[in-house]
């Protein structure tokens, strides 16, 4: 009788360790970016309050704590704010894990300053090297005879890889204040007349004691505001990113349910109400084929570059 019920329970907590991982009837685990976790706990709410016995646990970590979760068989979905490094996509392959890719949401990453500083705008090439540490005081860009504080993400943030390989090309300042979050990197800024940070969008709009910085390309060109919609999908403000969402495989079951609420007509509303955009049609179009809605990716010059690499990873 006890070893029946011995194996009982290992089944049972092996049936339940299944469900919970990757989605079963019942509970969905989301795990990943701090820039994605207040959306997608919205979202899932929102999702749950339609959708009554289910569980949808949202929890964060930065981008690569999401990802190995992933591959891991940790979590049904990761969350990321950047795209999956070759190294890791290889690490899955190892592990049976076929990494999906969807896109949630658009980020105008911000560079915000303490709201007393005199400097509203830089360039991209300014802002790379102010992180590289080349550009130390802020008499430089026009501003204060103050040294400049730099407030950053830490290593497993998909926002600091992020700023590396598209804003800095090149290595952090190892003066770089290593910060926990988004919300950690506004508050440290409002008590900072010094210090410059980084954080997505629906964050920096809700911040106080803290302005956004509007942002050029290089020197001599216009400047683009990260709260302006237009310039935000249009593509002029410089420092735009998708954010994503990674699966194992054709998505199914609640996961896919879930992941179709997100891009829904509801869910892309929720996403711009906690102050990030809507996506385009193009990444509508990829993300229907991940889903299996559609047989074709679109092939135009409107198709974002970034969608390039991710066919054969995602």
């Amino acid at each position: 009788m006890n070893r029946f019920l011995t194996v009982f329970l290992i089944i049972s907590l092996g049936l339940f360790s299944h469900s919970f991982c990757f989605g079963g009837e019942n509970m969905v685990q989301v795990k990943g970016s701090d820039t994605l976790i207040n959306v997608v706990q919205k979202l899932a709410e929102l999702y749950m309050e339609k959708a009554p016995g289910i569980s949808i646990a949202v929890t964060g970590g930065g981008s690569g704590t999401g990802i190995a979760a992933l591959i891991n068989k940790n979590c049904a979905i990761a969350n990321s704010s950047r795209q999956i490094k070759s190294s890791e996509v290889e690490q899955a392959v190892k592990k049976g894990v076929d990494a999906k890719r969807m896109v949630v949401a658009i980020d105008a990453l911000s560079i915000i300053v303490n709201a007393q500083n005199p400097v509203d705008a830089l360039t991209v090439e300014q802002i790379g090297k102010i992180y590289k540490g080349e550009i130390k005081n802020w008499s430089e860009v026009g501003g204060n005879n103050l040294a400049i504080t730099l407030y950053g993400r830490q290593s497993n943030s998909g926002t600091y890889d992020f700023m590396k390989e598209n804003v800095m090309f090149g290595e952090y300042s190892p003066n770089l204040k290593s910060m926990n979050g988004n919300a950690q990197i506004s508050e440290a800024l409002k008590q900072d007349a010094s210090g410059i940070g980084y954080v997505g969008v629906g964050y920096a709009k809700e911040a106080v004691g803290v302005k956004a910085l509007k942002v050029a390309v290089k020197s001599g060109g216009a400047y683009y505001d990260p709260f302006n919609i237009m310039d935000v999908k249009s593509g002029r403000y410089p420092i735009t990113r998708p954010l994503n969402q990674y699966i194992n495989g054709m998505p199914k079951g609640l996961v896919k349910d879930f992941l179709e609420f997100e891009l829904s007509s509801e869910g892309q509303a929720i996403v711009e109400t906690e102050g990030f955009f809507a996506i385009p049609e193009e990444y509508q179009t990829y993300n229907d084929q991940v889903l299996g809605r559609s047989g074709k990716i679109r092939e135009s010059p409107m198709r974002p570059e970034d969608l390039e690499a991710n066919l054969g990873a995602g």
